[in-house]
Parts: structure tokens; sequence; C-alpha cells
């Protein structure tokens, strides 16, 4: 069945979210799911925001993406980063936006702290300066951080009340807030909570695909990151690194697999290794870094009481998908 035997129509629920860690099949599972209602996918990955970072992310093919409308891919260059309260913002305005046409939101993806911030709320605080931070960094190496938190202590004493005088970390960021905004990161904080109280709380099932077998995950993100290596993974990674304006501390090269490559095209530069050398070391590291995402994803699922656990690696999983989803759209008004 496809999407266009639908007449537009309201939804009983304002949107369906698909999560799981990675290689779990949600992209498989959500296209599916376009089969037999009209969606439209919001993804809720921090990697997929990049353009020209194809390869390393498992974005969806073109092919793909032309099969159903998705959102919130390929919206930043690699250079700028997109946090958590842009994505809430933005995804809270495509959910009204959908539903305006008559279609039902489906957010697919594993980035946890983009799903939380969309259901909880997160505090938009000024984002990151680095310059202003080196200079409080440098400040900090003439009179210590201690001197530093009592500087803090004259702007915003609720914050440096809860620090220690050597958290460097911490002091440094409060203080960047109070001089980029001219308001105490605990006013943030205060006026945050205020905003999310008053909001009310989206009506949003979350289908979490999960292994019962967890060797049956990794052998999927092993196979994934031979089939990257295969498909020319490591020549996106050269190609970013020859734009000259990219560099590992970017959250974008942070994302796993790049970091890696990253890492190892640099110790192999530095030794005048060829790049191909590096191949067998970056499928190993690649690998191993995936698998400790995805063991995060998981412990940040099982914090979440109300999800509704589909065995990703069970025979009828897509079966048992579609069944689970039926039910949120059988109520539709």
């Amino acid at each position: 069945m496809s999407n266009e035997v639908h007449q537009p129509q309201r939804w009983s629920v304002d949107a369906i979210a698909l999560v799981g860690p990675t290689a779990s099949g949600k992209t498989a599972a959500a296209l599916a799911i376009a089969q037999h209602w009209p969606v439209e996918i919001i993804s809720v990955d921090s990697a997929l925001v990049y353009r020209g970072m194809d390869i390393g992310t498992a974005k969806p093919t073109a092919d793909e993406l032309a099969q159903v409308p998705h959102h919130l891919i390929d919206i930043r260059d690699p250079l700028h980063a997109y946090s958590a309260a842009e994505f809430a913002r933005d995804a809270t305005t495509l959910i009204a936006d959908i539903h305006a046409r008559g279609k039902l939101p489906l957010l697919v993806g594993g980035t946890m702290l983009y799903l939380k911030a969309l259901r909880d709320g997160i505090d938009d605080l000024p984002t990151a300066q680095p310059e202003l931070r080196a200079e409080i960094e440098q400040q900090a190496l003439t009179v210590g951080w201690p001197a530093m938190h009592a500087e803090l202590a004259k702007v915003d004493a609720i914050t440096a009340a809860r620090l220690a005088p050597n958290d460097a970390q911490r002091i440094s960021r409060a203080l960047e807030v109070w001089r980029v905004s001219g308001k105490a990161l605990s006013q943030w904080f205060a006026e945050g909570e205020a905003t999310r109280a008053a909001q009310p709380a989206l009506n949003m099932p979350l289908l979490s695909l999960e292994p019962l077998d967890r060797a049956w995950l990794h052998q999927r993100i092993a196979l994934r990151f031979e089939l990257m290596l295969a498909g020319g993974f490591l020549d996106e990674v050269q190609s970013l690194r020859a734009r000259g304006d990219l560099h590992i501390e970017l959250p974008s090269i942070r994302c796993v697999g790049y970091r890696q490559a990253w890492e190892l095209l640099d110790a192999a530069e530095a030794t005048g290794a060829s790049p191909q050398s590096i191949l067998p070391q970056l499928h190993e590291l690649g690998v191993a870094a995936t698998r400790q995402l995805a063991k995060r994803q998981l412990t940040w699922l099982r914090g979440m009481d109300e999800r509704i656990v589909i065995a990703c690696d069970a025979p009828d999983a897509l079966a048992q998908t579609l069944a689970t989803v039926k039910r949120f759209t059988a109520a539709a008004l």
C-alpha cells in the first residue's frame, strides 16, 4: 500500500518515535512503515545533519530519501554544530507542519539526547564560543581557577555555590555564558524550567528496536563497517580533511568512525605511511567504537520505561513493528 491512497487526516498521537541502537534496522523499518501510512520522517540523528558525511553515517541513499519526505538531514556544514536544543525546536515546528499536511510525523534515529530534549525540554544556552573560552582559560592560567570561581560568584552566586573552586570546565562554561549573554547560567536554567512546565507533553509512543542477542547486533555492526570501507569511507574522510578548515574537536569529526579515521590519518601523515595502510586498524577501531555507541544507546533506552520493545533480531521483527504502529494509527480521528 502506498501513501498516495490515503487522504489527509488527523491523528490521535502527535508523533511516533522509532528508536534503537545503531545497525538495529531503523531505516528499513521506517521505509516499510511509510508504505502503509502517510508519514514524513524526522531524523533523530546527530551525524545525519552534516552535508558531505554520507558513507560513514550510513545516511539513507538518494533512492531511500526519494521514497518518503525526510527532514533534518544534510542541514549543516560539518564546520557548524547542531545542538539538542536546536533539534527540539526544529522538530517541534516540523511536527506541527507535518500534521497540517495531514501526515503522521515519524521520528527515526538513535541520538537519545535529541529525543530527550524534544520530550523533556532542554535549556537553550548560548552556543560555545571557542575564542572566549580560550580567553577565560588564559586568564585562569594567570590568576588560578579559585579566583575565577570567585569572579563567577559575583555574577552567578547560585551556580558558583554548587561548583568546586577548581572545577575548571564548569566554571569556564558558566563564565562564558555570562560574558556572551549577560545572563547568569542559573537564570538560563530557571527560565528553561518555567518554559518546560508551561508546555504540554507530546503524545509520542516510543517503539524501540532492541536485540535479544547482542552478538547479532555486533555482527551487523562489523558487516556494515566493512561495507562502508568498501564503499569509499576513507576517501570521504580524506575529502573532508582536504578542505583545510575542519579539525578533530568539531562535533562532526567526533562522530563514530570519523574520529578514528582522522586520528589514524594524522598518525599516517606523521610517519609517512600511506592512507591505505590504516584500513585494517580503522576497521578494528571503527567497529569497537560503534559497538560502544550501541551500548550507550541501549543504556539510554533502558531508562525509558514507557518504551515498547520490539526484538529487532526476531524473524517477525518487521511484522511486529507494523502491528505496533497500527495500534496507534487505528484510532486516528
